[in-house]
């Protein structure tokens, strides 16, 4: 089952916490018949590291992919600092972080694929598909929810046996494109929320327990009877979590699938920049808590100074080429979803036109 695998594609990306991941570091190397390996650091998102650890292990014959996953926030951050070749964040950025980034030249979001945000929770004789709507979801994340038996879950649930088990909210620490994602379903759906607490990668959390990244909230679910929170689904999964369907927009409880996942990317607007974000979508199956990623780079990636050089900026050309290409094929297996495919030729677009001292990088 790809579970296991998953597993230990997971733990890949956690190395790189330390130091690097998957990989020698070699960033003076070049890819060649015989030839050493290039290498390429990338940092940010939790969500998406199952997946670039994944692609990296695909391509470790000729290409060696650090990447650091801190979250989008230190993501975007450590790519104004010119500290790795590449970021990655959940959500679009945001017009600060363009103007900032862009003292150091032009950048480029590019979207890479989508995938569930899940209410996982640990709580014992309940199982996978309890219903929970926005508004609820909400009121437990307040704290004004406090029981898995209180009233309001109870009327989502008839026929369920709840337990009097006091709720343990877990929340991210980090600045986390994961919380973006969640708390921007939340500000659409509760204006209690919208208010009080608001969306993006960093919030002012009411309640609860904060842990850092997708694998520290999955962790601490796990350790703590009656505990719940956001996860992306392949860490749901690799830790055998219970998770809730979530009313959509349409009126529909939703169990995170890919299909369900797919679906929330139906009819999104797409702006010029390509800095989308996929909100409470209306597709009749979709599931409401989907997230985008994006890799961000600069345009001209040797122009703007990255730290590989040019190896560099030709190795995250070909990660990306991939990612679009062969790597979407083989998402499904992390239960994450491929772009469709007007998103996916924008994204292939915004590659082609990559550069290096001016010249393009694909060809």
């Amino acid at each position: 089952m790809y579970t296991k695998k998953l597993a230990a594609t997971a733990g890949c990306a956690a190395l790189v916490l330390g130091l690097a991941a998957c990989g020698k570091s070699n960033s003076n190397g070049s890819a060649g018949s015989g030839g050493a390996s290039t290498t390429i650091s990338g940092a940010g998102s939790t969500f998406a590291a199952p997946v670039y650890a994944q692609w990296g292990s695909s391509l470790s014959k000729s290409l060696t992919v650090n990447y650091q996953a801190v979250g989008s926030g230190a993501g975007i951050t450590a790519l104004e600092g010119k500290t790795v070749d590449f970021g990655a964040s959940d959500p679009p950025l945001k017009a600060a972080e363009i103007t900032a980034l862009e003292k150091v030249g032009p950048v480029q979001q590019v979207p890479m694929f989508f995938g569930a945000i899940t209410v996982s929770y640990n709580v014992a004789g309940l199982k996978t598909g309890l219903k929970l709507d926005g508004k609820t979801i909400a009121d437990i994340f307040l704290g004004n929810v406090k029981t898995w038996n209180s009233r309001e879950i109870a009327a989502l649930n008839p026929g369920v046996s709840l337990p009097s088990t006091a709720i343990t909210v877990v929340h991210r620490s980090d600045s986390s494109g994961t919380t973006a994602g969640f708390t921007g379903f939340l500000s659409s759906v509760d204006p209690e929320w919208k208010i009080k607490v608001g969306e993006g990668k960093d919030v002012l959390w009411p309640t609860g327990t904060g842990a850092k990244g997708n694998a520290g909230v999955a962790g601490a679910i796990q350790e703590t009877a009656g505990a719940v929170g956001y996860v992306e689904q392949a860490y749901a999964l690799q830790h055998h979590f219970t998770y809730a369907s979530v009313k959509n927009a349409a009126g529909h409880f939703v169990a995170p699938t890919l299909e369900s996942t797919s679906a929330a990317g139906e009819g999104v607007h797409i702006p010029p920049d390509l800095g989308f974000k996929i909100k409470n979508p209306t597709a009749p199956g979709a599931y409401p808590i989907t997230s985008q990623t994006f890799i961000v780079v600069y345009r001209d990636m040797c122009k703007a100074g990255i730290p590989g050089g040019e190896s560099a900026a030709k190795g995250v050309a070909r990660f990306l080429d991939y990612g679009l290409g062969e790597g979407q094929s083989i998402l499904s297996q992390a239960d994450y979803a491929a772009l469709p495919s007007e998103i996916l030729s924008k994204s292939k677009a915004a590659v082609a036109s990559l550069q290096c001292n001016g010249s393009p990088l694909t060809g």
